[in-house]
């Protein structure tokens, strides 16, 4: 059985982690798929965006599979250096322009966690439980942690990671982890609303916006201001702002150009 799955559709490439028996636990087959649908999401122009799932309706990901970390002496907590394959993946995904949603259809725990960290708007059931449980195993979230500290403010995260208690959807939408928590039933028809509302955006925006937003995360406030000057210049000479501004004046949908154009 194929551990991951990719299906390309209308603009929406879905990337589904295919190990339901195993609550979809991460092994390095799977990180190997996770990677390969960014890196090809990243490269092929037809893909506006990208949603990340779980197979089933149990777990979106239960994080490491402890089964293979036991057999072979460390597993996906091994490595060092740029090698790591959980590295690899976040990697990946900072290099895709494309916006990426976190389809969160059950429980997110550990790495399942930084995966959904890892998007750039996640949308969960009402009954996904989310935790860093690693304590508990003899480690801590490291490998998740520079995405935790990004959302998470520094008491919450620091009790998350030391008492490693699991908690609530309601209490991953308050800590910053999720963009909204909907019943099972309306969580494709969530996704799909916001699939819509992307697809109505400028490619080429979403592209250098996404570029920007990670670049001033790192900068100084005045730093900021600098960068923003000459980034609003180049968007506003692309094809797209061209178009977005005509069709405006023109009270009419615009024509996008992919952003690979």
């Amino acid at each position: 059985m194929t551990s991951v799955l990719l299906d390309s559709h209308e603009g929406v490439l879905r990337i589904t982690i295919n190990r339901p028996e195993q609550r979809n636990a991460v092994n390095d087959e799977v990180l190997a798929g996770i990677r390969a649908g960014l890196e090809h999401a990243t490269e092929d122009p037809g893909v506006r965006a990208v949603v990340l799932s779980g197979a089933g309706d149990r777990a979106f990901c239960a994080g490491a599979d402890l089964r293979q970390a036991v057999d072979t002496d460390g597993g996906v907590f091994s490595g060092a250096g740029d090698s790591h394959p959980f590295i690899e993946v976040f990697r990946a995904a900072e290099r895709c322009g494309k916006p990426l949603i976190a389809r969160v259809n059950g429980h997110a725990m550990a790495g399942g966690l930084g995966l959904v960290c890892m998007c750039d708007m996640a949308i969960a059931v009402e009954g996904a439980r989310f935790g860093t449980p690693e304590a508990r195993v003899g480690v801590f979230p490291l490998m998740i942690l520079s995405y935790l500290m990004r959302l998470v403010p520094r008491r919450r995260l620091l009790e998350m990671c030391l008492t490693a208690e699991s908690f609530d959807a309601a209490a991953a939408l308050e800590f910053g982890l999720l963009n909204r928590v909907v019943p099972e039933s309306g969580l494709d028809a969530a996704v799909n609303n916001l699939l819509a509302s992307l697809m109505a955006a400028s490619p080429t925006a979403l592209l250098l916006g996404k570029k920007a937003f990670r670049a001033m995360e790192e900068m100084t406030l005045n730093q900021c201001f600098e960068y923003a000057q000459l980034m609003i210049a180049r968007m506003s000479q692309t094809p797209d702002a061209r178009e977005g501004m005509r069709a405006f004046l023109e009270k009419r949908e615009p024509h996008w150009q992919s952003a690979g154009d």
